[in-house]
Parts: C-alpha cells; sequence; structure tokens
C-alpha cells in the first residue's frame, strides 16, 4: 500500500491516499509517510484490495490511535486551474474493509464498492478446494479469525460485519455490502461527506474508464514467525500496486 498526502490549500486541509495491497512492509510505510506529519484527526482516502490479516490489524489500531477519519475513494491530484478531487467509485476490499472499519468517523460514497470474504491460507485461495490442510494450518486461520474478532468489536464493529465476511469462502465471488449491510456492520457512521472531507464533493457521477477488479483474498500467514503476506502475487487496484510475493 502507497501513502500520499494530497495537498488542498487554501480551502480544505487535505486528506491521506492509500491505495494498494497490504503486505508485511506496510505498516512500517505509514509510520515513514506519517514522520514530520501532523496527522492527527485527518481522513484517509481507501482504494485497495486488502492483503496481509495481521499487517491490517496493526495499521487499523494505528489510524484509530490517531483519530483518523476513513472513506472510499480515487484521490484525484488537481492542475493549474483546479484543485484535487476524489471520485467516489472505488473498491476497499477484504482487509481493506476493516481499515476503513479503523476510522474514528467513516463514510462511504453510494458509489463505492466495499466487498468482504472469508480468511483463508493466502498461497492456496486460488484453488481453495484442490489444496491440503495441515493441522497447522487450521491453527493458524483460526487464531487470526480470534485477531480478527477482538480488533472488530474494538473498533466498533459488529459481530454482522464478520458473520457476512466469514461466511464467504475462496471459491465464491466477494459479497458486496449494500447500504443496509453497511450500517448493520457499523461501517458508516455517517452520510454526510462533509463530515470526513469538509468542503469537498465525492457525491458526482463515477469516473469513466475505470478498471474492472478481480477477485481479491485475505491472507493468513503460514507460519506463526513469518509476516502475512497478500493472497494474490497481482492485484489490480485503482491506483499502482507493486507484485507481492508468494510464500
Amino acid at each position: 500500500m502507497k501513502f500520499n498526502w494530497v495537498a488542498c490549500e487554501p480551502n480544505c486541509r487535505g486528506w491521506i491516499s492509500a491505495v494498494g495491497i497490504i503486505t508485511a512492509d506496510t505498516p512500517r510505510e505509514f509510520e515513514e509517510f506519517s514522520r514530520g506529519r501532523q496527522l492527527g484527526g485527518a481522513t484517509v482516502v481507501l482504494d485497495s484490495s486488502g492483503g496481509s490479516v495481521n499487517d491490517a490489524i496493526t495499521l487499523g489500531r494505528r489510524f484509530r490511535n490517531l483519530g483518523l477519519s476513513t472513506t472510499v475513494g480515487v484521490s484525484l491530484r488537481g492542475g493549474p486551474s483546479t484543485r484535487p478531487a476524489v471520485a467516489p467509485e472505488a473498491y476497499c476490499e477484504s482487509m481493506c474493509v476493516f481499515l476503513l472499519l479503523a476510522g474514528k468517523k467513516r463514510y462511504v460514497p453510494a458509489a463505492a464498492h466495499v466487498r468482504v470474504h472469508q480468511i483463508w491460507m493466502g498461497d492456496r485461495a486460488d484453488d481453495a478446494k484442490a489444496a491440503s490442510y495441515s493441522a497447522q494450518d487450521l491453527m493458524i486461520v483460526e487464531r487470526d479469525i480470534g485477531r480478527l474478532a477482538k480488533y472488530t468489536f474494538d473498533m466498533g464493529g459488529t459481530g454482522d460485519l464478520l458473520s457476512l465476511a466469514l461466511s464467504v469462502p475462496p471459491w465464491e465471488d466477494l459479497h458486496e455490502l449494500d447500504a443496509g449491510e453497511l450500517k448493520l456492520a457499523n461501517l458508516v457512521t455517517t452520510d454526510l461527506v462533509a463530515d470526513v472531507l469538509p468542503h469537498m464533493d465525492i457525491s458526482a457521477p463515477a469516473m469513466a474508464g475505470l478498471a474492472p477488479k478481480t477477485q481479491a483474498r485475505f491472507a493468513t500467514e503460514q507460519e506463526p514467525s513469518k509476516s502475512t503476506k497478500t493472497a494474490e502475487a497481482v492485484v489490480p487496484t485503482g491506483g499502482v500496486a507493486a507484485p507481492a510475493p508468494e510464500k
């Protein structure tokens, strides 16, 4: 995941653009990005296919500690005569949904796509039914579900979010949350974009030409001593994401 500060002077403060897959390097990269910046109370605009379970949890707790707000969108940098904007048709999938949950205030535009599915072993998600699993594998998945459940409740999420996500196996399409489910999961705390991006309108029609997303997967680590990786080597996003190694 790549982080950028989008300046919006003089009429608005600006925001953090967070694009791409969450890897073992992402929490460290966010700390490097935040060094020397006063980010308390800022808004993170998310466009991500998800990635590592445990590293997303670490990053989400950091977001909450900073009192950040969250939303979904594609950040558009302004030109010489225009200021930056946010296009609403973006994707927040898999563990990105739990980063969205980390926001102290959370807004999801109607054109955004928020999609969930189960945790699975990252290197076996592509052909999950044909793969073999050891007792150690099952222990790791169970452990990480427990970590995710605790995090969800700590962030103010509901059991409905976990139930929706954990009912979708990797051989099925991701489940896109509708407006009612977003509220049921407590992923939305406000219906006003001004609560997270003052002086900004992201209710405009979606940008034409956004590439369709391919299915992403939650990733859980294979060995307790190793950092987690994203479940797929290449996951198209609204921005540029570098390929991540498979385990």
